[in-house]
């Protein structure tokens, strides 16, 4: 174990300085700049002193904290060891993709933290991105080739984290696997709905290189259900994964919403993402000059606002309808649950502004169709929970450009349900058993088409889940690993 005296030496958590606010807003770099253990030796002090932190914890509630059962105590002590070979081992044991996870995702790990009981819990996260980035540096990441093919093939629609660690581990096991993608390249919101400044897209490539070299193929540019109906898939494959994610944002149905100027967040982003990696977009949405108001206060709106801000908006307001959450645990969300808390983003350190108990009323224009205003009133919440405008509370503030980042309903389903013929949930999700099978044979569900919006350890999580047990479909049993099943329900207050 690490320093078992650690927490008692170094109290205080800290984490790497980000890159100043006016620098990072002149590009579209990475908010957090790796330096390498290697070569700069006040990073590896650094690293040295916070994996040092990690206690000897008879019962490390970490593991739970994270669906994919992350062997977080061993890599801390590995790293307070200098041993990054053993901890790049460790840490893809059970997790494919550490350099997504150590940087998008919001930690739930360190909420159940032992550590966190009584002192500012350890940098899980950020000791998890400097593992694998020190290892790709040190060129300890190779491809794993099965050493036979099982003849067994493999489609795996949808290239997000979950459908990328289905197809990863089912290669591995000596399937035949093909990754289908609508869009035009690889990696789903990962490549165009998670802006440059959070995880800039070199770091899906060599991934992606890896996976290639393993075995798995990629096929961009191919939307199932159209180009290739689900029913011509199931016919060419053994076994099918659906890993679509819940693509379908959720509306805002008011007066003047037919306005120009008012778009989804996703639409926002995932065409800006696309003028970053240098594609021409005839229908790019600028936020310069523009007033610019995400309805929506998550992550989402988090990376909305950090995009309108580098696009040179004149001014950005983010509004939430509910209260501002805590900065401390709640008494209603004790450890080791993850508790809502009030967090301040890369993006928000940046600029624009929050509000608070703030219920959009209506969009309101001018003649010639475009939006120039919002109406807001104050929330107020009613004895059964509902939350609704107050009367006489009304305001107007300036816009010109509104998003709506109120996060996803559920998955696209109309071809799927209509040509493979699987069941869907009361929620709209697709319908499936423990071991991640639907209705229909051979085809299997995994991800936020099945599970919902949620996060991307859940999404990695059940990818790997459901390649074991498509496995077992193929060959009767598995030696892939199950971290969880379809009916794990998260660690949240």
């Amino acid at each position: 174990m690490a320093d078992p005296r650690g927490f008692m030496k170094v109290r205080e958590r800290e984490l790497p300085a980000n890159r100043p606010v006016p620098l990072r807003l002149m590009d579209w770099r990475e908010v957090h700049e790796h330096r390498s253990a290697a070569d700069d030796p006040q990073s590896a002090t650094l690293l040295h002193q916070q994996s040092g932190r990690c206690m000897d914890c008879g019962v490390p509630f970490c593991h739970n904290g994270c669906p994919l059962g992350n062997l977080i105590p061993e890599w801390n002590d590995l790293v307070w060891r200098g041993q990054w070979a053993d901890a790049i081992e460790r840490l893809h044991a059970t997790n494919n993709f550490p350099e997504f996870t150590g940087r998008i995702c919001p930690a739930p790990c360190e909420s159940a933290c032992v550590l966190g009981i009584n002192q500012p819990a350890v940098t899980i996260k950020n000791i998890e991105v400097s593992i694998i980035d020190e290892a790709f540096d040190r060129g300890l990441v190779h491809p794993q080739v099965p050493q036979r093919l099982s003849g067994h093939t493999v489609a795996v629609v949808g290239s997000g984290p979950a459908g990328l660690a289905a197809a990863q581990q089912l290669t591995r096991a000596g399937h035949t696997v093909a990754v289908y993608e609508r869009d035009d390249a690889i990696g789903g919101l990962l490549r165009y709905g998670v802006p440059d400044f959070k995880l800039e897209k070199r770091h899906i490539d060599r991934r992606l290189e890896q996976m290639a070299a393993e075995g798995t193929r990629f096929r961009p540019n191919v939307a199932i259900g159209r180009d290739i109906t689900w029913a011509q898939l199931r016919s060419r494959y053994d076994a099918v994964v659906v890993a679509t994610g819940s693509t379908v944002p959720r509306e805002l149905p008011l007066p003047g919403r037919d306005l120009a100027g008012i778009h989804p967040a996703m639409e926002y982003l995932s065409r800006s993402n696309k003028l970053v990696a240098g594609q021409d977009v005839p229908d790019a949405i600028d936020a310069a000059g523009k007033h610019v108001v995400v309805i929506g206060g998550g992550d989402t709106g988090s990376d909305c606002v950090g995009t309108a801000l580098r696009q040179g908006a004149a001014s950005v307001t983010t509004l939430a309808i509910g209260k501002q959450p805590p900065t401390e645990r709640p008494a209603n969300a004790p450890w080791p649950t993850d508790p809502v808390l009030f967090e301040v983003s890369s993006s928000h350190e940046e600029g624009g502004r929050r509000d608070y108990l703030a219920s959009t009323v209506a969009f309101l224009g001018d003649e010639s169709g475009r939006v120039t205003h919002l109406r807001l009133a104050t929330t107020e919440y009613l004895p059964d929970g509902r939350r609704v405008p107050t009367a006489g509370t009304e305001r107007d503030i300036p816009a010109d450009l509104i998003l709506i980042a109120m996060g996803f309903t559920g998955p696209e389903t109309e071809e799927l349900v209509g040509q493979a013929g699987v069941d869907l949930t009361a929620r709209g999700t697709v319908a499936r058993s423990d071991d991640f099978a639907t209705n229909v044979p051979g085809v299997f569900v995994a991800g936020d088409a099945g599970r919902g919006q949620s996060l991307i350890v859940w999404a990695i999580a059940e990818g790997r889940a459901a390649a074991a047990a498509v496995d077992t479909y193929l060959g009767g049993s598995t030696e892939l690993p199950a971290p969880v099943t379809a009916g794990t329900v998260a660690l949240r207050a």
